[in-house]
């Protein structure tokens, strides 16, 4: 939670200095910034109380846990940021473009966006640390459609909006005071809205999809399958379904075919190893269902993503057994 401790810490003070440089400058383009930062700030809060509500203990009316209210607070920041940040950038953006007013004290609006600028590449920097030790060698976009923590990638998308909203206000404001024509800070408005527009609805699609409910990665159902395989039981995972029930939770149903004729103790005792193996490969997954059954090539092999998915599996061990050797 460092990124986001450290990017509430960042925008809070930079709302306050913004707000004052509007008073001072009456830049449309720096109150867009100053709401812009208003809205971080809020949406990082937000994420605290969302991660904060998601350790509860589980109930009887809620038996796998809060982990989603992690999804469900970052998806309510995707909506801020659209609607309150975007919002209002806009409407005060065209406002000044139909009736355009000069920028009083340029100086101080240059400089309030250039330590703003410094601090955002402080919060950047943590939270491209912070990504950097889990994404594994991913690229920037895959790390953001496969992330299953909602923190980094809203602080991510927030920091770079920030930095690109501070570029445009800075061109809003740098080409009202050579024109002498406001309107030009009303573009810079519009420009930062057009931005946060579009950082809120990645927000929002890939915390939708985490809200529905998303699988393992390949690699971690890689691992659960050669768990549940490598013992002496025999078994032999027919299909396997995974869904997060939250970042750090991961709800595991498979079936396995086990040795034919063998009595309900010893398939019994065989499930209980597989189960700790697998918790074992894969600490994450904290609820496991195994049901036994006699394997029969399964007419929908093709079509059924959980069979496809342990097929996968098993070509990308043959691959890396084969690298190994």
């Amino acid at each position: 939670m460092r990124a986001v401790i450290a990017a509430l810490a960042v925008n809070l003070g930079i709302a306050v200095t913004k707000f004052a440089a509007f008073l001072v400058t009456g830049s449309a383009s720096m109150l867009a910034e100053a709401v812009h930062s208003v809205a971080d700030t809020f949406n990082e809060v937000l994420l605290l109380v969302g991660r904060g509500r998601s350790a509860r203990a589980r109930t009887e009316e809620h038996p796998f846990g809060f982990g989603r209210e992690r999804y469900f607070y970052a998806f309510i920041v995707a909506v801020l940021l659209f609607g309150v940040g975007a919002g209002f950038s806009a409407y005060d953006g065209i406002h000044k473009i139909i009736h355009p007013e000069p920028v009083r004290s340029p100086a101080v609006a240059f400089a309030v966006l250039g330590v703003s600028a410094v601090l955002e590449s402080f919060s950047l920097r943590t939270a491209v640390r912070e990504a950097n030790e889990v994404r594994e060698g991913r690229g920037w976009m895959t790390f953001i459609r496969r992330a299953k923590t909602p923190e980094l990638v809203v602080v991510l998308l927030e920091d770079l909006a920030a930095l690109l909203g501070l570029l445009f206000a800075f061109t809003g404001v740098l080409l009202s005071v050579a024109t002498g024509n406001g309107a030009w800070d009303g573009a810079g408005s519009v420009g930062i809205a057009m931005l946060l527009a579009v950082a809120a609805t990645v927000v929002a699609v890939e915390t939708k999809s985490l809200l529905i409910g998303e699988s393992a990665s390949d690699e971690v159902v890689r691992a659960l399958v050669q768990a549940a395989e490598d013992g002496r039981e025999g078994f032999r995972v027919i299909h396997i379904r995974t869904t997060h029930v939250g970042p750090e939770s991961l709800l595991v149903t498979a079936k396995v075919a086990v040795p034919a004729g063998a009595d309900a103790a010893r398939i019994a005792k065989g499930i209980d190893a597989a189960e700790r193996r697998m918790r074992s490969a894969v600490p994450i997954a904290e609820t496991i269902y195994l049901e036994p059954d006699i394997y029969r090539p399964y007419r929908n092999d093709r079509t059924d993503p959980s069979i496809r998915a342990v097929e996968r599996t098993r070509r990308g061990r043959g691959g890396r057994a084969a690298r190994d050797a």
